[in-house]
């Protein structure tokens, strides 16, 4: 949120959410300086690579700020997209943060009436003395991308997504949110993109599903790993069969689909029915909720159950496999994990094309 600071001339918005700042400075200059000719805007472009052009700029906005406003009437100067607030090679120079000092000290003695100054800076540095000054100076807006933790993971961002969704009241089945929040990550430019051509496509009312998300929405290399990885789960062969050869189109290397998708998949299935059926167990009805049914299982149980980055176990993986396990028997999941070591000792030692290897292998334990 905005926060009002020293002078009402001045405004700093930043963040490492490149499209919300973007999006939010063009917003305020239009704002600030509606319909504006040359005399009342100037617009300096701040996303430049090197030393000489960064101090290039900050001298023409210095100057842009000396000089008052034609016939007497206000301006707009407009610092856009200052890379040099940022933690890079061209930021830390002395010679560059010198010129910021200049830019700084001519702010604080006070501006001339009319002239108003908006900076617009994606990622900049928070520990340099510029950047705090900026944020003292007057109306300063931030637009980070969520911080969600160390021990943030896919559960945190499908959080998040769907958070975004609700918040534009569109109908949305959690498969689909998973969908999307594999599409789109912590991007809320792109998340926003989407929504919009979801809302336009099926308005607030039509329940919108995951294959609407797939048919919309652009796969990237992540979003097709998920993507099949989610077909094993839910035994949907086709789709396993289609986003493989997406991946392989993609350049995809099979022993990377393998190793990063399809042996963890089912590994996880494997790991999640064999608690089931030993301690006789129902599925959750969301994967959030198998936590408080492994924590109550002795150690000896969970031990040797994968872990996230910070040694928790990963329960939300789990819990996605352990909804899915019904799919599969016990033994069909067992056959699956000795039929990928094969595979992965075909891929590796050249006994086929990787798109022989990895079809026959997933027709092999996927078919009914």
């Amino acid at each position: 949120m905005p926060a009002k600071k020293t002078s009402s001339s001045v405004y700093f918005i930043a963040g490492s959410d490149d499209a919300a700042v973007k999006k939010a400075a063009s917003a305020l200059a239009e704002k600030l300086a509606p319909g504006a000719d040359a005399f009342g805007l100037e617009v300096i472009d701040g996303g430049v690579e090197t030393v000489d052009a960064a101090v290039s700029r900050l001298q023409e906005t210095l100057q842009a700020l000396a000089t008052l406003p034609f016939l007497g009437g206000s301006k707009l100067v407009w610092l856009k997209s200052a890379t040099f607030l940022a933690d890079t090679v061209t930021g830390g120079s002395e010679s560059v943060l010198a010129q910021l000092e200049k830019l700084c000290d001519f702010i604080d003695a006070g501006m001339s009436n009319g002239v108003i100054f908006l900076v617009s800076a994606v990622k900049p540095d928070k520990r340099r003395s510029a950047y705090k000054r900026l944020t003292k100076a007057g109306v300063t807006e931030l637009h980070d991308k969520p911080d969600l933790g160390f021990r943030a993971g896919e559960e945190e961002v499908i959080s998040w997504t769907a958070q975004h969704i609700r918040s534009r009241g569109l109908k949305i089945s959690r498969e689909a949110i998973e969908v999307l929040a594999a599409r789109v990550g912590l991007d809320s430019g792109q998340l926003n993109n989407e929504l919009d051509k979801l809302e336009t496509a099926f308005g607030t009312g039509h329940p919108i599903e995951a294959r609407d998300i797939r048919e919309m929405v652009s796969a990237t290399r992540e979003s097709g790993i998920f993507d099949i990885g989610n077909a094993i789960s839910a035994r949907d062969l086709p789709l396993a069969l289609e986003t493989l050869q997406q991946l392989l189109a993609q350049g995809e290397k099979g022993v990377g689909i393998l190793l990063a998708s399809i042996v963890p998949t089912v590994r996880n299935l494997h790991l999640a029915k064999n608690l089931l059926v030993r301690h006789k167990l129902h599925p959750p009805a969301e994967p959030q909720f198998f936590a408080g049914v492994l924590n109550k299982l002795p150690d000896s149980e969970t031990d040797y159950l994968p872990r996230k980055k910070d040694g928790g176990i990963n329960t939300y993986g789990l819990g996605v496999a352990a909804r899915s396990a019904s799919h599969y028997a016990l033994e069909d999941l067992q056959k699956a994990f000795h039929s990928c070591a094969e595979a992965n000792w075909q891929l590796i030692s050249g006994q086929g094309t990787d798109e022989t290897i990895l079809t026959r292998l997933l027709v092999g334990f996927m078919s009914r």
